[in-house]
């Protein structure tokens, strides 16, 4: 067996090799959330972690792992005899694929003896097999969101409760949970982050000494593996030593009051919801006191799992970057000191490696004496996700400026407006590059909620979400059928009716005789994600009146909307002479978002060729993921001044759900996009008609918002 590669041969990643260890001292914080860029060794510390945890013991027969030495009371192997014999082994690493369903996770009834037997067993899941050792989800972001909420609650509880399928049990389930995600495909819900204790972000280190250490170090491993181990085996040692000695002296920690109403202070400062975020602060804090061989929590340690904790709850909107900047967090801890100034000192100092402010060693390397120098941080919770600021930014500086222009230049005049926009503004208009003569950006109105628009029929279920009905793994059985497509699970009772009327004729009077014929599958109808791809107008007659404003604040709120039923997003605009795939699908709705509010408008309206694009998309699409059905919404005000008539694309799109979003403003309207909504047999909307509350008032001053 190839032995796991080194944790503290792991160069740089110095935060979240901290949070791991204090979860390996504490795992009551509640694990660890790694977002990050594929290829950051994520799954190599995490696999590595595994083998510096204590051994435990074990009751031998036990499928729940029970210590003999404090057997749990309610466990359902139990009770246990205290002659049991013990089993010594190793902390459990437990993976959960991202294809798992709910009974291989929490357990199930065990069907074969509950048929053949007539007892009620329990086959135990990955929760139990997870006890007291590790569970690692990798791409966590990528599971049904159910999934997420049972790993997370028992992560919580310790516990593990079971209630399907005539089954009742509760067993212990105490595990260090680690999560991995790539944020480009796709992100957790704010209310799933928070459950998290720590979130690290990660970077590949962009020092070349570093990138070329990685390299040295992971080409050594391949060739020796046996003999790289070996050379590691004594900071590996040295590391297991202290988490086992810093677990011992964890409950010796003192807490002080002043540290606590710092960390109070802080998660106040923040606004911060709910009160987790300062119990996972003071246990995170009082972890790596007992870490650092402290005996009382002091400031820099406040600060460290001030650092750790809060970045992931800081995000109010699905499309805030996550993150702490260094400045803000000193300015919390200052703010934070005790009322007169004077906050309870430490007597004895800061320890060894004290926070990044104390001046010590660096606090995120496992072994500061080994040969591991990993160098600076590179993976601090500041360095990633999307620079949403920026597109902010320049949106508040524009603003002026379309109120300034939109209403002397452009105006919804008539047909030929969008063609008077087009003269006079150069080949860099027309070629739909951003940045040329008479193109703009735009600043977006603030996002609403917004209704509710689904593909028709019933979809396959595949990937489950919140949006069209489908066929389903989970959600409320509506019949039973034989086994074959759009069922899932057993169907117990029309099982049982359906095998009762041969009984007799089986000849078995002491038992149930079932056959193949005889067995009935669940159906069920819940929910599914689809891919809904927006096709926006970014020419010169949308910047009319500041319509895009308008437009853009519509489109973020189908976004969000996206983004709350779990789908994958995709975003094509057209301008000038072409369209272009701004953003292809994904599930990173935040990348989307900054997308659209950094779209600029003006020139000729290719109004073909944005649905011809969006035909090509689509059938990309399918061949990838047949399973999810796409939902094309098309954002513009009918016009079409370059390029072949919308209405011939119409045949490329047919059999795709679609809905035309009229932005059509002002006294006079051409009703275009109503024409074309019927051609392309879609569901038409007026872009007012797109708030759930009706309350939305669009383009300015000339249309009020009605009740959808």
């Amino acid at each position: 067996m190839i032995p796991p590669y080194p944790f503290s041969a792991v160069v740089g990643m110095d935060d979240l090799s901290l949070a791991l260890l204090v979860n390996a001292v504490s795992p009551a914080i509640g694990g660890v959330l790694v977002r990050g860029e594929k290829g950051t060794a994520k799954s190599t510390m995490v696999r590595a972690l595994a083998g510096l945890l204590p051994e435990v013991d074990a009751v031998a027969g036990c499928r729940f792992g029970c210590d003999p030495a404090a057997p749990e009371p309610g466990c359902p192997d139990g009770p246990h005899d205290p002659a049991t014999p013990a089993l010594r082994r190793r902390a459990a690493l437990v993976e959960l694929p991202v294809g798992a369903t709910e009974d291989r996770l929490v357990g199930a009834l065990d069907l074969q003896r509950a048929l053949t037997e007539g007892v009620k067993a329990y086959e135990p899941g990955l929760l139990a097999a997870a006890h007291r050792g590790v569970l690692y989800v990798d791409e966590v972001n990528l599971l049904p969101d159910h999934l997420v909420d049972l790993l997370l609650d028992a992560a919580a509880m310790g516990r593990a409760y079971v209630e399907r399928d005539g089954v009742s049990v509760r067993h212990p389930a105490r595990f260090l949970l680690v999560g991995t995600m790539n944020p480009e495909e796709g992100e957790l819900r704010p209310q799933l982050l928070d459950r998290f204790g720590l979130a690290v972000d990660v970077a590949a280190p962009r020092d070349p000494g570093q990138r070329a250490e990685v390299v040295r170090r992971r080409l050594a491993y391949d060739a020796d593996p046996q003999g790289f181990g070996e050379r590691w085996a004594g900071t590996e040692g040295e590391l297991a030593g202290r988490i086992a000695e810093a677990r011992s002296r964890l409950s010796t920690v003192e807490l002080p009051d002043a540290e606590l109403r710092r960390i109070a202070r802080v998660c106040a400062s923040f606004e911060v919801d709910g009160m987790r975020a300062d119990i996972v602060v003071a246990r995170t804090a009082t972890a790596l006191a007992a870490w650092w061989d402290r005996p009382a929590v002091t400031e820099a340690d406040v600060r460290d799992a001030v650092r750790l904790a809060l970045p992931h709850r800081r995000r109010r909107d699905p499309f805030d970057a996550p993150g702490l900047s260094e400045e803000a967090l000193d300015q919390a801890m200052r703010d934070a000191a005790e009322p007169d100034g004077n906050p309870d000192d430490d007597p004895h100092g800061p320890g060894p490696g004290g926070g990044p402010d104390t001046g010590g060693p660096d606090t995120g390397g496992p072994d500061t004496s080994g040969p591991d120098t990993n160098g600076p941080n590179t993976g601090g919770p500041e360095t990633s996700g999307p620079d949403t600021g920026t597109a902010q930014d320049r949106d508040t500086g524009t603003a002026q400026d379309d109120r300034g222009q939109d209403d002397r230049g452009q105006d919804d005049r008539g047909p030929d407006d969008s063609a008077r926009d087009e003269r006079g503004q150069g080949d860099s208009a027309k070629n739909g590059r951003p940045g040329g003569a008479g193109t703009r950006v735009s600043a977006a109105d603030s996002p609403y909620r917004a209704r509710l628009l689904s593909v028709p029929g019933a979809g396959t279920g595949s990937p489950q979400g919140r949006r069209s009905t489908a066929y389903t793994r989970n959600g409320r059985i509506v019949g039973a059928r034989p086994p074959g497509p759009h069922a899932t699970g057993l169907h117990l009772a029309a099982t049982l009716l359906a095998a009762a009327p041969h009984q007799a004729a089986r000849g078995r009077a002491d038992r149930l005789v079932l056959r193949p014929e005889d067995l009935r599958a669940a159906v069920r109808k819940g929910r599914e994600a689809n891919l809904v791809l927006f096709v926006v107008d970014a020419s010169g007659s949308m910047a009319a009146r500041q319509r895009m404003r308008a437009v853009k604040g519509a489109v973020l709120s189908l976004l969000r909307d996206a983004y709350q039923r779990r789908d994958k997003v995709g975003l094509i605009t057209f301008r000038g002479e072409r369209a272009e795939v701004a953003l292809p699908p994904t599930g990173s709705h935040d990348i989307g978002a900054a997308r659209l509010r950094e779209l600029p408008t003006g020139g000729r309206t290719p109004l073909a060729a944005g649905l011809t694009t969006a035909a090509r998309l689509l059938a990309s699409a399918r061949l990838r993921d047949p399973h999810r059905r796409p939902l094309l919404i098309l954002v513009t005000d009918g016009r079409s001044t370059a390029g072949p008539d919308p209405a011939s694309v119409a045949p490329a799109l047919s059999g795709t759900a679609s809905v035309v979003v009229d932005c059509e403003s002002g006294p006079v309207r051409l009703g275009l996009a109503s024409r074309l909504a019927g051609a392309l047999s879609a569901r038409y909307l007026r872009l007012d008609e797109l708030s759930a509350d009706g309350l939305r008032a669009v383009a300015t001053g000339t249309t009020t918002g009605r009740a959808a």
